[in-house]
């Protein structure tokens, strides 16, 4: 039989003397006020939103999530690794600090949460799009828990750990030295990233890494990944309790309309009009077709369908293509145009406009074309 995920869990995550599951993040609070008074979605939305995030109550035990953080463990296990990095509910996805703990976003604990992320960014994460995440983090818990950063053979095969991070960078989308994983070509991001990116590939159940990438300079990475995880595969390191800093949802004294106001990036578009001829070509003028619908309830329509595409093929948040998406529909409403071909080549064309769009800002950190200072 092999550790269960119990033996794991540090006395920060709370867990009973002689307990067993998986107890991680706060205990569950009574949610008595709100079911009273919210007989209704609108209403319960209502009072989530109105509510500091950790006095909802949610911890990973009895979700969706705990079977998730098992899996990773039973993969872990299957490598023959014997650590098992603690998870936690926080605002999102990440090891804090270069802390060997996985912060998880807290709204995949509570299924009225998520309904309220999606309304927000048109897209949560579903069961296998989670585990890329956490086979990622982990890549990361790792390097950070044994400093493999600090390695002469790992700052030669992924680069210098100190190289600046950058949110917006430069990917070369037809490069075989990085794995390809996490949508957006992640791995070029930062040598950490490649790292992670790296360990998630190589950890992935049931994938023929070495076929897959036979004759790629990725080889080499996921090579050397293979070798060193087989070096510390029985070292168990110690690790520190997540504090105030770290975000658990203890600590997040704000409210659920607090984080997404804070959250809500602001796209860089200074000028209104910059995109109308662009958006006079995709649709047409009210006299050209009167009769047809109005292209601002064309994109309401498929607004989910374009963020979510959108946000796939350019790796970019889901909030940030919302936001834009969002930018289109009130500027085709302004000009008053219409639907002027069929909607499902109308829906492509536009898709990959926004993308093109989108992969320019995520390159030059502008939507309008002009590189920003501290991007170039």
């Amino acid at each position: 039989m092999g550790t269960t995920t119990e033996d794991y869990l540090p006395r920060a995550f709370g867990r009973p003397a002689g307990g067993c599951g998986l107890d991680l993040g706060t205990p569950l609070a009574r949610l008595v006020a709100v079911e009273q008074a919210a007989p209704n979605w609108e209403g319960e939305r209502h009072a989530l939103l109105s509510q500091r995030i950790s006095d909802i109550g949610l911890e990973i035990r009895g979700t969706l999530l705990e079977k998730l953080v098992n899996q990773l463990y039973e993969e872990l296990t299957a490598k023959g690794l014997d650590f098992r990095p603690p998870v936690y509910l926080s605002d999102q996805w990440g090891c804090p600090d270069g802390t060997p703990l996985i912060g998880v976003p807290f709204y995949l604990a509570d299924a009225r949460l998520s309904r309220i992320e999606e309304d927000y960014s048109s897209a949560v994460e579903g069961a296998e799009e989670s585990m890329r995440y956490l086979r990622h983090e982990a890549g990361h818990a790792f390097n950070y828990a044994y400093r493999l950063y600090d390695r002469p053979d790992w700052r030669k095969m992924f680069g210098p750990y100190s190289r600046p991070y950058r949110e917006r960078y430069r990917a070369d989308p037809f490069s075989r030295d990085f794995v390809r994983h996490i949508l957006g070509w992640y791995a070029q991001k930062h040598p950490d990233e490649d790292f992670a990116e790296t360990f998630a590939v190589w950890l992935t159940p049931g994938l023929d890494w070495q076929r897959m990438y036979e004759g790629w300079g990725a080889l080499a990475k996921l090579e050397y990944v293979d070798r060193v995880m087989k070096e510390i595969a029985h070292e168990v390191p110690e690790v520190p309790e997540p504090s105030d800093d770290d975000l658990p949802v203890a600590a997040m004294h704000y409210t659920l309309a607090e984080h997404y106001k804070e959250n809500d990036e602001s796209i860089p578009i200074r000028d209104e009009r910059i995109f109308d001829g662009d958006l006079k070509t995709i649709f047409v003028a009210a006299e050209q077709a009167p009769g047809a619908a109005a292209a601002g309830e064309f994109i309401a329509r498929h607004r989910r369908e374009i963020v979510t595409r959108i946000s796939y093929w350019t790796g970019e948040n889901a909030a940030v293509v919302r936001q834009f998406v969002d930018f289109l529909a009130s500027r085709v409403t302004h000009l008053e145009l219409k639907l002027g071909g069929l909607e499902a080549s109308t829906l492509i064309e536009l898709t990959a406009f926004g993308t093109a769009v989108i992969m320019n800002y995520r390159h030059t950190n502008a939507i309008d074309g002009t590189e920003s200072a501290d991007e170039s």
